[in-house]
């Protein structure tokens, strides 16, 4: 085994939601795959054995008709269960204990982060946290401050080469596949700057709603839970330059340099909107402020992107579930100007499915119509057999390959940007379900041509 493979994997909360929806089937695929061969430790505050763990595990499996008999049984036989009462060092014991001749474990924080302070502790006070490296789940905070204190918490008891704060957004092959795209084709390069590209605009749209978790989303809301991670780090892999090398800490580095050339936003470049029956939902404020909804825009000042600007939306019970990124490109050359032909565009969509567009004009028809668009699309389907998010962050957090996670100056970057508008008292507009947010949107926050919807 590699010095640098975590020789177990140590997981808090293995009794909850996201263990059930998300870790177990990740866990079996990585069994399957031949990337998990050492002791899984879960915790909880349950008074389980390994065997009601396994059983867990097996009706995760069952209810995402995805059991596979040989992963299976060999991940049953990795799995333990150790039972903790996370304000008790005395009962992290036992985790020491069942970690036997381990000397690397990797804890997975599966936990509210409010509890994140008091496992630290209690990890670093067992003598379990010597050697070993902590995975996080996003969010890193709730604003700049909490986000330094998170860091504080974590900085005091692991170096910050063994934190990895996972946003499992990264983890999905498309989102990966940008920084791939940006830089393994030739082609782009040339036009990738303010001389050829007029605006840069992304979308993520969602046709759902909180899906029952409104509690959750009163303490969270779009700006938090999906633009200030999710949508940053698309704009990051689209507007970076090319690293200094090929290792996480040279990709790391190209990626936060993006985000320190952006200053805070205000009032004015931002809407919120939040969608009609969001109220009724249940854990809801009955006059409530969340935005379901937001539209931003922004600009990165640095030499490539001068003046260029780019606009991030994000909303639920949207028409569709898409995530969609459109480059509109300047104006054709003088000569063609007064055929009022439309702009070239770069339309990327990367989920559901990978698409690639390109908009263009070509000769017309007729002398009426000398010159018309079309737009050539090519796209591919995920196949079945490539890796799910959380299998892919796992399984590299456990390899020491921190490409795919935030790092500290990233993380207070980011929230850098939106701190003013999260702290501001900017209006909520109400939208109907099943359109495409609040029409004050298309006054205030409209890219150049209007919004691109998918």
């Amino acid at each position: 085994m590699s010095t640098s493979q975590s020789d177990a994997l140590v997981f808090f909360g293995a009794t909850g939601d996201l263990a059930f929806k998300k870790i177990f089937p990740a866990l079996q695929a990585m069994s399957k795959r031949g990337r998990l061969d050492v002791p899984v430790i879960g915790v909880g505050r349950s008074d389980w054995t390994a065997d009601q763990l396994r059983a867990r595990a097996r009706e995760s499996l069952e209810k995402q008709g995805e059991v596979d008999p040989i992963a299976f049984e060999k991940l049953s036989g990795l799995l333990r269960y150790v039972s903790v009462d996370y304000t008790e060092t005395a009962t992290f014991q036992a985790l020491r204990k069942e970690l036997g001749a381990a000397e690397r474990p990797a804890y997975y924080l599966a936990i509210p982060p409010q509890m994140f302070e008091t496992v630290v502790e209690h990890l670093e006070k067992s003598g379990c946290a010597k050697g070993a490296r902590v995975l996080v789940e996003k969010p890193f905070g709730r604003d700049l401050a909490s986000a330094r204190e998170l860091n504080r918490i974590l900085l005091k008891t692991f170096d910050e080469s063994a934190i990895f704060r996972i946003d499992h957004f990264l983890g999905k092959s498309p989102v990966n596949n940008l920084h791939f795209f940006r830089f393994a084709n030739a082609f782009l390069d040339p036009i990738w700057n303010h001389h050829y590209i007029e605006s840069v605009q992304v979308t993520l749209a969602e046709d759902f709603g909180v899906q029952g978790r409104g509690g959750f989303y009163e303490e969270t809301g779009a700006i938090r839970d999906v633009i200030q991670n999710h949508l940053f780090q698309v704009l990051t892999h689209l507007a970076m330059e090319a690293a200094g090398g090929s290792d996480s800490e040279s990709i790391r580095d190209a990626k936060v340099k993006v985000l320190e050339a952006i200053t805070p936003l205000g009032a004015e470049h931002v809407v919120r909107g939040q969608f009609v029956g969001y109220r009724d939902e249940k854990g809801v404020a009955a006059d409530s402020k969340v935005e379901t909804y937001a539209a931003m825009r922004l600009e990165i000042k640095n030499e490539r992107w001068q003046g260029v600007p780019f606009f991030l939306r994000a909303g639920k019970c949207l028409p569709i579930t898409c995530t969609e990124i459109v480059v509109r490109l300047r104006r054709p050359a003088a000569g063609f100007q007064e055929l009022d032909l439309k702009q070239n565009a770069l339309r990327l969509q990367i989920s559901p499915e990978i698409l690639f567009a390109l908009g263009m004009n070509v000769l017309g028809s007729n002398e009426q119509k000398p010159g018309q668009s079309v737009e050539m699309v090519a796209c591919r389907q995920q196949t079945a057999d490539e890796p799910s998010a959380y299998e892919r962050v796992l399984g590299d957090a456990m390899q020491a390959d921190a490409a795919l996670f935030a790092r500290q100056d990233y993380a207070e970057e980011a929230w850098r940007i939106v701190d003013p508008v999260l702290k501001a008292d900017t209006p909520v507009h109400e939208y109907e379900q099943n359109t495409w947010g609040p029409t004050v949107v298309d006054k205030v926050i409209v890219p150049p041509g209007g919004w691109h919807n998918p």
